[in-house]
């Protein structure tokens, strides 16, 4: 029976050759060039979107090593992302504000204020938004230990009722969410740098993933889950681990989200942004790290311009006919996504430099 190595140490990474670490090393220099020159501009737009872009790719990525490396559809994940919202929300108020803002919170939450400075750098934000992970994570735990025995339809609707849950669990939780109604006061920590520094966190985790033992376990039982148990794959455990560190990201997204735009409610966590999010990953391609940047890059991109379109000629409701139109025609000629599950190469680099680069021996199990 052929045992897998638990060590998250990649291998046949295609990222060991010498030319995709010259891309790569292109590519976040290039980042931090535009990410610096979006803070010296000033522009509150761009930099608006451009932390909008950085979000959705935290929130398709962690999707993505859900769906797409186990091929168990979750429909529920934005639930995970409301609630990573709403408790680094509560952790981060001011207890001043919640005396008054949240007059029947429990005392022992009450009294919790995370504003830990670090100088210049708001570590209690930080603590607030690994807590909510952490704990979003026990809840992943908890509900994929059920969840992630079903498998095709049945978990998609099963993970569709978590989202369901979890909106009638926020909207009843008046002394910890206001209910209903607008959650405000949230302090506008997030900025560009937080955005970018979780987006290296994510991707960085995903692709060492990916090429790890876990990763061709989650890879193989997506492909078929028979084979994989005849090989000696447990079927249960890559999908559970999937399931949680996808949870936790997801989480983070959401804590970014609400101290991004400051207030929200139930409604902003539901079926629209679930249904973007999903657009993105499979124009992106499911499996993939890389479709994982290029699909919301794509998306957002398009939507801005067909929206700076509509607002010229006032053709209200095009863009969204338009969008709509664009995935259906990528879907037919593309079912795979953009990238399917393979990733961008810069092999070509290594050759025109006449280098090459030894890949990572794989060890055979």
């Amino acid at each position: 029976m052929t045992t897998l190595r638990t060590s998250f140490a990649p291998t046949q990474n295609p990222s060991t050759t010498l030319g995709n670490r010259i891309g790569l090393g292109g590519i976040i220099v290039a980042v931090i060039a535009i990410l610096i020159a979006l803070q010296a501009s000033g522009s509150s737009v761009w930099q608006g979107i451009f932390i909008n872009l950085g979000m959705f790719i935290i929130l398709v990525a962690s999707l993505n090593l859900a769906n797409g490396f186990t091929g168990v559809f979750s429909l529920g994940h934005i639930g995970f992302m409301a609630l990573g919202a709403y408790i680094s929300a509560i952790l981060t108020l001011p207890v001043e504000t919640k005396a008054s803002y949240l007059p029947n919170l429990p005392e022992w939450l009450a009294g919790v204020h995370f504003d830990a400075m670090l100088g210049p750098f708001p570590l209690g934000f930080l603590l607030a938004t690994i807590v909510a992970g952490l704990l979003v994570a026990v809840v992943a735990l908890l509900v994929g230990a059920v969840l992630m025995r079903l498998s095709g339809n049945f978990v998609s609707v099963a993970t569709l009722g978590f989202l369901i849950i979890v909106r009638v669990v926020l909207i009843n939780a008046d002394a910890f969410t206001r209910g209903s109604r607008t959650f405000s006061n949230v302090t506008a920590y997030t900025d560009l740098w937080w955005v970018y520094a979780w987006v290296a966190v994510v991707l960085y985790c995903l692709w060492r993933i990916k090429f790890s033992a876990y990763g061709r376990a989650m890879f193989a039982q997506r492909e078929d889950t028979a084979a994989a148990q005849s090989v000696g794959i447990v079927i249960m455990r890559p999908r559970l681990l999937a399931y949680v560190i996808s949870a936790f990201f997801t989480a983070v997204a959401g804590a970014l989200w609400g101290h991004f735009i400051t207030s929200f409610s139930p409604a902003t966590f539901y079926f629209d942004l679930t249904f973007r999010v999903i657009t993105m990953l499979v124009v992106g391609g499911m499996g993939s790290v890389t479709g994982s940047v290029l699909g919301p890059i794509t998306i957002i991109t398009i939507s801005e311009i067909l929206r700076r379109f509509e607002d010229a000629n006032q053709l209200y409701g095009i863009s969204g006919f338009l969008l709509a139109l664009l995935f259906i025609i990528i879907i037919i000629t593309r079912p795979g996504g953009l990238m399917d599950d393979r990733e961008i190469s810069f092999g070509w680099l290594g050759r025109l430099l006449g280098v090459r680069s030894a890949q990572t021996p794989t060890k055979r199990d």
